[in-house]
């Protein structure tokens, strides 16, 4: 009977989606794909896992629970990510507060030296605990940070080119999305660097529809510069499950919310 429900569901949403109109404004579709991909729900929880590949082949594996709640859709979020293996980064929780308009505020919690990092606006582009994903990446960017152009449009997809406005706070010159009309995810981005060149690349392997909301289970980012690799795989997705805002503070850096962690 679940299964049926979720196939309605999914019917239903894909027609609605269908008899949509189309969307020509770059800045609305930049704005309802952010929507689409960080605000499903007040709030969630999701367990994931992260496989890293480097150019020689070698694997690592990072495994973690993300806890995220929203004060409203697009604005101000808060996001904690809790690592339980390897046990190199066990206990290690990565926290975010997003500002839409403005920088983030980030932390990392190292428990090895009881350290709690603040994580500056101009690292947000670095690695999210050795692999491909950038810390920007996990919590997202924010789309009023580049200017958008609308490329074109096809049967499935809208391509949009995006370039920063301020050029010194990245490492690439612009990026090209393509945005799937039916759920508005973004399924490839593409970045470039100055020489109009490509040497990174995000995409969506998996789009499922999870209590309603369109959702990537499966992700992956290729580094084509170094030819490393990660794929990060979501299990046990749930939205709306009533996470206080009170859980979101220094205070559960250090004493994780178990019972949150593992569900109620």
């Amino acid at each position: 009977m679940r299964v049926i429900k979720s196939l309605l569901a999914f019917a239903l949403l894909s027609s609605s989606m269908a008899q949509a109109a189309v969307l020509t404004d770059a800045v609305e579709i930049v704005e309802k794909a952010n929507l689409s991909s960080y605000y499903a729900g007040k709030d969630g929880r999701a367990k994931a896992r992260m496989r890293i590949t480097d150019a020689q082949g070698r694997q690592q594996l990072r495994q973690f629970t993300i806890l995220r709640h929203s004060k409203e859709p697009g604005g101000e979020q808060d996001m904690m990510v809790f690592f339980s293996r390897p046990s190199d980064v066990r206990n290690t929780v990565f926290r975010v507060v997003r500002h839409p308009g403005e920088d983030d505020d980030r932390w990392l919690y190292l428990p090895g030296l009881d350290l709690v990092k603040r994580i500056s606006a101009g690292d947000k582009r670095t690695s999210f605990v050795g692999s491909d994903f950038f810390y920007e990446d996990v919590s997202g960017r924010d789309p009023s940070a580049d200017h958008h152009r609308l490329v074109k449009t096809t049967d499935e997809h809208y391509v949009l080119e995006s370039t920063p406005k301020d050029a010194q706070s990245v490492e690439f010159a612009s990026y090209q999305s393509w945005i799937s009309k039916e759920t508005l995810m973004p399924v490839t981005v593409e970045y470039k660097n100055h020489k109009g060149v490509v040497y990174r690349r995000m995409e969506a392997l998996k789009v499922e529809l999870i209590q309603g909301y369109p959702t990537a289970v499966s992700a992956k980012i290729t580094d084509l510069e170094r030819g490393s690799s990660t794929e990060m795989q979501m299990r046990g997705i749930q939205y709306d499950i009533g996470l206080p805002q009170s859980l979101f503070s220094e205070r559960s850096l250090r004493n994780p919310p178990v019972q949150w962690l593992k569900g109620r």
